[in-house]
């Protein structure tokens, strides 16, 4: 069984988009996580963090696969990128910045092999 161009580019245009909704997901449950953090330190109330936190973490995993299926498996990334977008999901603000920048990288290695 072969697969057709179209296919693959298809394959590749639906896991970015995944990733795109996870990077952005995982960004704003970071900043909110961030948000949490204040309160727990500046106002002494963990409960935010309490359940910020765990949701925070089962997403990034979430963000970590999807990451790893675009880049190492559908795009093909260098190491050194893979690993800056993976950590890009601990820094806030950082995966709203590497989002765009996987979303142009590969888009433009899309259009170049259409």
């Amino acid at each position: 069984m072969t697969v057709s161009p179209a296919e693959v580019l298809i394959d590749v245009e639906s896991a970015l988009n995944f990733y795109r909704v996870m990077a952005y997901v995982v960004g704003v449950m970071l900043l909110v996580l961030c948000v949490g953090m204040v309160v727990k330190y500046g106002f002494d109330n963990g409960t935010m963090v309490a359940v910020v936190g765990p949701i925070h973490g089962f997403l990034y995993m979430v963000y970590l696969v999807a990451a790893i299926n675009l880049g190492l498996i559908k795009a093909r990334w260098s190491l050194g990128y893979m690993l800056l977008v993976l950590v890009s999901g601990t820094i806030p603000f950082l995966s709203f910045v590497l989002e765009r920048s996987v979303t142009e990288r590969t888009r433009r290695t899309i259009a170049a092999t259409s």
